[in-house]
């Protein structure tokens, strides 16, 4: 086997760099760094230097310390000659970057007290940094959240994406809509990053495929290509938790191989001539165009193909440069698929393995399937991707050939080996055959793993049972679970700091480097003064928030009141809805009954729309025009407050999350797969009120029933209801609360200038209730009556807080990655090598 490459390169190889000295991490050292780097990388002085000025030398002196620990960790693998997973997935939302770094490289407090010397808070220039772009939700902060934590449990592990120039879209919110504009977070460039010219690869589409036939060799398939574009590599380093092991988030840019037609341009066509750049630049320009058009899904095809290729022609030639060949890919890689976004890596593999390394077909699929495993996380038809042959034929002809060929053997094994009949045959087919004849993503992604997993229990459960239960007869040892987690580092040490120093207080540091640990509090709900202190910082965070909303939003909130917060990507199935309702069905009865004892409340909504999304834009426009009435309405007397802050992201989060009282987790039971929202929430103290669905199930076994709030229809259940053409109308009709909160909706009450409005949100629920918001309406409403009692006693609803702190430390991302680790990739400390 050939020698690792020397390479500054730090992604996967260290290999023979001169090693500078050890920097030095206190504050004398770090102010006269800073302002070397204000002064020779900025250009500024420190009289003259500006805020941006400061944070953009602070990062580069703390992406110095950073450089170091990750060529070491680079040179710790090469020496090791371990196995790397490299994580492939099309959303990594990482937030701001340098309170993450520096709070894993313990330099929080040394780059403070560095800065202040020059009169500089290190709060303030924190805002200044702009999140990342890179994703939208979930999916992406738990990729996140899986780079964080491989790098602080050991796992080389390698992130590949897409460098998106704008991302998903900034949010604001005119006269109560959604307006999406472009995210300009690149527009003064991006210190943390480094471009590799080195790691670029030309990405085809269309053309067509010939066979060549050779003398005295089989037959072959040679792609030609009518389009090709670049993919060029930006890296960022990944810090793991006290800069142990520094990973790398790999993504790609788009560029044209010809950057401009210069005969065009000579000719006068100046905007033809740059026709080609800018339809490769694209690619990498916004993360999720709309796909309710051809365009559309043309574009996000194309997205998934080029980052999917690039990052395998990217990992086949960082292999072949360590060892002889490819015949031993899956002893040195384990690849993840993250959801069905990079489900076409799995034929691009067989391409390049089949027709450019010369390997028979047998072998090709058996080091494939070793190579791959797949992530669902989905039980929802729709986002299970699926492609229109003709679009797919068109645009990655080869490709489309490997997958007949995949299904080909599949069906034969299913049907000669397992007797399996047509209509089982039809549903583990990688072709849907009756929807217009269509590419199922999902199916190719299970059919090439070795392993697919759910996100949690109950996820797993239903994979097992719905979209795919004739593959999971078919391959009933390739199913697992893996629920989901989030880091501790940021969602607890960065974002609360002041809970996190009252449990280093309590029982030592060492829940800081084991999460786990933390439970060591749960004795202390007990402790009236502990209660107390962990009130207060309640409090601070609340008042916080309170700050934030008053200066976004120019609403006042009482901090006293429940912070009841719903955060999340905005759709029908999250039941954002009911939750609105039930604000205006508690609107009602305040106004209805002054002389009652209301327990003020605070809803706070945060969450973005698909642009596409009609329904969920709607209810975006219904939040906020139900809080412009409720909160200018006298007689409520600040009762209730409804509030939704445009543009969520993770630094809003990250306010967020410590501030809450009560996590709204109320999806239709049976289509949520985790949540990982649900954790940060009940992490940072605050109770749950959710259904059983997602890892609520898990998180109910690990509070405690009398710890978190459950109400409402089972999956069973609701798979049921379903099964009887269930509709809303005759629980509307028997339930006044319900009927006269669509009512007010109907009516025009919160839209007066455009009454019909959203008559078609209340018109499904009387003619079908397909998320069960009228059937869960009683039990969502009498559940939060219960919470409004408990809060009144403050002594019993703090010790739930603490319960829910105290007993999370199972829902770490670290942990989940161990799982992945051992039982999935056979990599990382003690796995391989």
């Amino acid at each position: 086997m050939s020698a690792p490459v020397p390479t500054h390169e730090a992604p996967f190889n260290g290999g023979g760099a001169l090693k500078p000295e050890p920097r030095l991490n206190d504050p004398d050292t770090l102010a006269k760094q800073i302002v070397e780097k204000l002064t020779y990388s900025i250009g500024k002085n420190p009289v003259s230097a500006r805020k941006y000025d400061w944070l953009r030398a602070t990062t580069l002196a703390v992406r110095d310390r950073i450089m170091d620990h990750w060529f070491e960790s680079a040179d710790r693998f090469a020496e090791s000659g371990g196995k790397r997973v490299c994580y492939l997935s099309m959303e990594f939302l990482i937030g701001r970057m340098l309170r993450d770094a520096i709070n894993n490289l313990g330099l929080t407090e040394p780059v403070r007290e560095a800065l202040s010397r020059y009169g500089v808070e290190l709060d303030m220039i924190e805002l200044l940094e702009p999140d990342a772009a890179l994703g939208n939700g979930g999916l992406g902060r738990l990729a996140a959240c899986f780079m964080e934590s491989m790098a602080s449990t050991g796992v080389p592990g390698y992130g590949y994406g897409i460098r998106y120039v704008h991302g998903f879209f900034r949010q604001e919110i005119v006269d109560g809509a959604q307006v999406e504009l472009p995210e300009t977070w690149l527009v003064h460039g991006n210190p943390w990053e480094f471009e590799r010219r080195n790691a670029s690869y030309e990405i085809g589409f269309g053309g067509k495929v010939s066979t060549i036939q050779e003398p005295g060799r089989p037959s072959r398939q040679v792609w030609r290509p009518a389009e090709r574009v670049l993919a060029v590599a930006y890296d960022t380093p990944m810090v793991g938790w006290r800069g142990r092991q520094v990973n790398t988030l790999r993504l790609w840019s788009a560029q044209a191989l010809d950057p401009i037609l210069l005969d065009a341009f000579n000719s006068g066509d100046h905007i033809g001539a740059l026709v080609e750049s800018n339809k490769a630049e694209a690619i990498t320009r916004v993360l999720y165009p709309a796909d309710s058009h051809q365009a559309g899904q043309e574009l996000r095809l194309r997205q998934e193909y080029f980052f999917s290729s690039a990052s395998l022609q990217d990992i086949i030639r960082r292999h072949l440069d360590e060892n002889d060949d490819l015949s031993n890919l899956s002893d040195k890689v384990a690849i993840q698929l993250n959801d069905t976004h990079p489900a076409v890596s799995v034929a691009e593999l067989m391409r390049l393995l089949v027709d450019v390394h010369g390997f028979e077909w047998d072998e090709a699929w058996r080091i494939t399937r070793a190579t791959f495993s797949y992530t669902n996380h989905t039980l929802l038809p729709e986002a299970l991707e699926h492609w229109p042959i003709h679009l797919f034929e068109r645009l990655l002809p080869r490709q489309m050939q490997i997958i007949y060929a995949i299904n080909a053997g599949i069906i034969r094994e299913a049907a000669q080996d397992r007797g399996y009949d047509d209509g089982q045959v039809a549903a583990i087919s990688l072709i849907d055959e009756g929807n217009g004849r269509r590419v199922r993503m999902g199916q190719l992604a299970f059919v090439g793993s070795h392993a697919v997993n759910g996100v949690s229990a109950l996820h797993t459960d239903l994979m097992k049972q719905t979209v795919f239960r004739d593959l999971h007869a078919l391959y009933p040892d390739r199913i697992q679970n893996k629920t989901n987690g989030v880091t501790p580092r940021r969602w607890l040490m960065e974002a609360n700091p002041g809970l996190t120093g009252l449990i280093t207080e309590a029982i030592g540091p060492g829940f800081l480097d084991d999460i786990e640990k933390i439970v060591e509090i749960d004795h202390l709900a007990d402790d009236a003064a502990f209660r107390e202190r962990f009130a207060a910082i309640k409090r601070q965070n609340k008042e916080r928030l309170a700050n934030l909303i008053g200066e976004r939003m120019a609403t006042s909130v009482d901090p006293s009141a429940i912070f009841d917060i719903q955060v999340k990507r905005i759709h029908e199935y999250k039941r954002q809805f009911l939750n609105i309702i039930e604000a205006i069905a508690l609107y009602d009865q305040i106004r209805s009954h002054p002389e009652r004892d209301w327990t003020p409340r605070v809803k706070i909504f945060a969450g973005k729309a698909a642009p596409s999304y009609v329904q969920a834009k709607e209810i975006i426009h219904l939040a906020n025009d139900v809080g412009r009435v409720i909160n200018s309405d006298p007689a409520v007397r600040d009762l209730l407050k409804v509030v939704f802050i445009p543009n969520y992201n993770v630094s809003l989060a990250e306010i967020i999350m410590p501030a809450a009282d009560l996590s709204e987790q109320i999806s239709t039971a049976g289509l949520e797969a985790s949540g990982t929202g649900n954790m940060k929430f009940a992490l940072n103290g605050a109770l749950t009120i959710g259904t059983l669905d997602g890892a609520n199930v898990e998180m109910l076994e690990h509070v405690g029933e009398d710890n978190i709030f459950i109400f409402g229809l089972t999956a069973s259940e609701v798979a049921q209801r379903r099964r009887e053409a269930h509709s809303g109308r005759s629980i509307i009709d028997n339930e006044p609360m319900l009927r006269e909160a669509l009512d007010a909706i109907s009516s025009g009450l919160f839209c007066p200038e455009s009454p019909s409005r959203f008559h078609s949100l209340v018109s499904n629920l009387y003619n079908n209730d397909w998320w069960m918001i009228c059937a869960d309406f009683k039990a969502y409403w009498n559940t939060q009556r219960t919470l409004d009692d408990l809060y009144t006693r403050q002594d019993e609803w703090q010790a739930k807080a603490v319960h829910n702190t105290a007993r999370m430390g199972w829902f770490s991302s670290d942990r989940s990655i161990r799982e992945y680790a051992r039982d999935i990739w056979k990599a990382g400390p003690g796995l391989s090598g």
